[in-house]
């Protein structure tokens, strides 16, 4: 059997304990990080769709920093997206201010009809340094 580790972050939100997942699995050097979405503590989405985003990274820095990692230790991302066509440049835009420099993680978009209230989710794999 793999050895698998949860990581949760500090600050977690319910819906972890709501849905029964982890924020995260550490298996070996690697951090498999389940899809992170722009909630408030409470669980509830944040309603301005680029805030939403924002609040998407802040969730998966404090998820990535839980096992050690941050933002350049990522080597896979995907995201899903309801609106994919009008909502990619407010996407692009954040995403800029995180990765704003080669080289940048593999990436994968997907767009789908339904987040469960949420309109945008970054999954990613990460390497745990050390």
């Amino acid at each position: 059997m793999t050895k698998r580790e949860a990581i949760f972050p500090a600050n977690r939100h319910v819906l972890y304990e709501e849905h029964g997942y982890s924020a995260a699995i550490r298996s070996g050097d690697l951090l498999f990080v389940s899809g992170q979405v722009g909630s408030r503590a409470d669980g509830s989405p944040e309603a301005d769709f680029e805030l939403q985003v924002e609040l998407a990274f802040e969730n998966l820095k404090a998820t990535l920093a839980a096992a050690g990692c941050g933002f350049d230790d990522i080597v896979d991302v995907t995201t899903f997206h309801t609106d994919p066509q009008h909502q990619f440049g407010t996407i692009m835009k954040v995403k800029q201010k995180i990765f704003g420099a080669p080289p940048y993680p593999n990436w994968t978009a997907v767009g789908v009809t339904w987040l469960s209230g949420f309109d945008f989710e970054i999954k990613v794999i990460a390497r745990i340094p050390g």
